[in-house]
């Protein structure tokens, strides 16, 4: 089951309509080309071609958008005929897997789409039956085979496997339908790219025009600023970044992007140290409004998480963020309901989008509840002020505890070799 896109255009974005050659009865038919923006995809190019000679009609969904800081990997546990309908966004560069069934589309063998995972396995099932007609004729075992192997893929309607989507572009999306809290079935994680794949991508790492300066005294008083493309409208922009010691913390590197073409602004802060031999998790109980006021780091690598609303927030969703308590809340509302894709366009439904105007206006009370903040970082590189420092906090604790392998896995230091590297 495909999902029927529409955009409503104005008079100045029509489509671009090209007279080309068509594939089925090789006579000219007519491509229309559109640039617009739809929910999850953010900007895409839409492309559909029809051929008025044998009625033979294509469409196609390429993103437009910037290739991510890094990959994405989704794993789902299809148990129900429900979780058949869970919307999927599948970019060219994706692979798809069905462990269970040693079956997988390797990447750039399919156009984008956006689909359902009954859509999925739909166009999966239909690109195996293209050819059966021309197999039974030359090959029939490999066509009984093939017979086999496509009834299995549609009793797999019925639930009960595991699907896993990994796009090293990171532009592809699989829904949560029980956000904004945890989905159980849903595990999500961010992944560095090999070479081969930034590779594969067009990728090309800039060489080093010059060594950097081993002058730490002179990078804490100086602004360093860098060209970039802003990541909303790719128009070009500068980025700021400075070198900034936290008090009873340590260092970090705070970098700020503004765009004077579209007015986007971001901040992204990134540990200044090595990762540190235990993890942290600092809990807040929040007993006063002043509570808002306190500073916080949240690195890349740090989870968040409020009990009292059962509320949990992976790393990585808002990045990293130098900001006060109530910025921090702040941005997750934005996250969950402002720039939500499942609260706008097509797929939005009334109940989604009440359901999480409700969580955010739980939000904009923390203040007045009796909640606590819970910010768990592996890396053990976030932070929390301690407004009674160098007294102990007595709302505040904090835990150090050994990583897990999982944890260790994520943060890549499993494989990460330090000491007789070169043998």
């Amino acid at each position: 089951m495909e999902i029927e896109i529409s955009a409503d255009n104005d008079e100045d974005n029509q489509p671009t309509e090209i007279e080309s050659l068509c594939m089925n009865c090789y006579q000219n038919g007519m491509t229309r080309i559109l640039l617009t923006k739809i929910p999850f995809f953010k900007e895409v190019i839409i492309s559909s071609f029809t051929c008025p000679n044998c009625s033979w009609s294509n469409t196609e969904i390429q993103s437009a958008g910037r290739i991510q800081d890094q990959g994405i990997a989704y794993t789902l546990k299809v148990k129900s005929k429900q979780d058949m309908n869970r919307e999927v966004v599948k970019a060219d560069s994706a692979t798809t897997r069905i462990p269970e069934l040693d079956f997988e589309i390797p990447p750039y063998t399919q156009k984008g789409s956006l689909s359902t995972i009954e859509g999925l396995i739909d166009r999966a099932v239909e690109g195996l039956a293209q050819d059966q007609q021309l197999r039974n004729a030359t090959a029939p075992e490999v066509a009984e085979k093939i017979d086999e192997f496509i009834d299995k893929l549609k009793n797999l309607k019925e639930g009960g496997f595991t699907l896993v989507i990994d796009d090293p572009s990171g532009n592809s999306f699989v829904e949560n339908p029980f956000a904004p809290q945890k989905d159980e079935a849903l595990s999500v994680s961010h992944y560095k790219r090999t070479p081969q794949q930034d590779a594969q991508l067009g990728i090309k790492a800039e060489d080093e025009e010059e060594k950097p300066s081993n002058d730490i005294d002179c990078m804490r008083n100086e602004v360093l600023t860098f060209n970039t493309n802003c990541p909303e409208c790719n128009a070009p922009a500068s980025t700021n970044m400075k070198l900034v010691q936290i008090p009873h913390f340590k260092e970090v590197i705070i970098m700020a992007t503004n765009c004077d073409d579209c007015g986007h602004r971001t901040n992204e802060v990134k540990s200044g140290g090595a990762t540190e031999e235990l993890g942290t998790k600092i809990t807040l109980h929040l007993t006063d409004v002043s509570d808002m006021s306190r500073d916080l780091l949240k690195s890349e690598t740090c989870s968040i998480l409020i009990p009292e609303l059962e509320f949990e927030l992976g790393m990585a969703a808002v990045g990293g963020k130098f900001t006060t308590l109530e910025g921090l809340l702040k941005d997750i509302k934005d996250l969950i309901v402002s720039k939500n894709p499942f609260t706008c366009g097509d797929s939005s439904t009334s109940d989604r989008t009440e359901k999480l105007k409700l969580f955010g206006e739980k939000i904009d009370k923390v203040r007045e509840m009796d909640v606590h903040i819970v910010l768990d970082d592996p890396a053990g590189n976030s932070y929390l002020q301690n407004v009674y420092a160098p007294d102990p906090d007595p709302e505040m604790t904090t835990e150090k505890y050994t990583r897990t392998f999982e944890q260790n896995e994520d943060l890549g230091l499993n494989d990460m070799k330090t000491e007789g590297y070169q043998e």
